[in-house]
């Protein structure tokens, strides 16, 4: 196998990834979210080649232009697992460290709960623990914060309305925090690539979801990172979320808004060195 990939295969379809930093280093496996690919990680993995880590980035299920399969059916939380599984096997080196952002941390979550022997680490960044997050809805204002997902779930119509109201959509994301040159980027890999169906498709197989995929307990060591000015986000989940987790965690609060891999890169970077690092302790 070659030491440098840039794609992956599972069940037929072809993921893009982003294969950076020395071969030889500990592997990373992170994982973008929604509305946003694989280039929104490049501020955060930059700083960890430069410390020695190869990182590994996939364009996930919907939004590689050869994994976009049609139906919500296809991303359910199982399927997404099993994708992140199929590349740490392509991978071959061993458990990985593991870190997601938004729907990237779900899938994360799920990955660590279900195959822990494939995870040496777990930093999660914005997203809490799912079942953090659904206790989070009825101790908090998170179900009000949340609004966005259940329009999403609506068939057509979300889509519809970006593509129509696109100035809409933008002011939307800088409202959020997201910063300027992300907000082109939505527009340039999400929406004119043909990817925003397939990317809302994960919210619309929530409903599909099992309810051991919302409780199992992690058991890996992780780090929670949370944001002051995260507006979709209640800090109650992030508080919530170390009672599902059976292994060392760590909760780190940070100053900015959801969208830290690309406004916070470097105390991101030290806190995914520091998790790591902590195994030598």
């Amino acid at each position: 196998m070659s030491s440098q990939l840039t794609t992956f295969t599972r069940a037929g379809l072809e993921f893009d990834l982003v294969d950076s930093g020395p071969a030889g280093g500990p592997v990373i496996v992170a994982l973008h979210g929604f509305p946003q690919t694989a280039t929104s990680l490049q501020p955060l993995t930059a700083l960890l080649n430069a410390r020695g880590y190869r990182t590994i980035v996939p364009n996930q299920r919907g939004y590689s232009p050869g994994a976009r399969p049609a139906g919500r059916m296809a991303y359910r939380v199982h399927e997404l697992v099993d994708d992140v599984v199929a590349l740490i096997d392509d991978i071959d080196r061993g458990p990985v460290h593991l870190v997601g952002h938004d729907w990237g941390a779900m899938v994360a979550w799920s990955v660590a709960a279900a195959r822990p022997e494939l995870v040496r680490t777990l930093v999660t960044v914005s997203v809490p623990h799912p079942g953090a997050f659904t206790r989070s809805m009825i101790s908090s204002d998170q179900l009000l914060r949340s609004y966005y997902m259940a329009l999403f779930q609506l068939p057509v119509l979300p889509e519809r309305f970006i593509r129509a109201r696109p100035a809409v959509f933008d002011r939307i994301l800088a409202k959020s925090g997201m910063p300027a040159d992300s907000i082109a980027r939505v527009h340039t890999e999400i929406i004119d690539s043909g990817a925003l169906t397939t990317a809302l498709n994960w919210y619309r197989a929530l409903a599909l979801t099992t309810p051991r995929a919302v409780t199992a307990r992690v058991s890996v060591p992780v780090t929670h990172v949370w944001s002051t000015g995260d507006v979709g986000l209640t800090r109650r989940g992030a508080e919530l979320t170390g009672g599902f987790v059976t292994g060392d965690y760590r909760l780190a609060v940070l100053d900015g808004s959801h969208w830290l891999p690309e406004e916070r890169p470097d105390e991101l970077a030290a806190l995914v060195i520091d998790r790591i690092e902590s195994l030598r302790g």
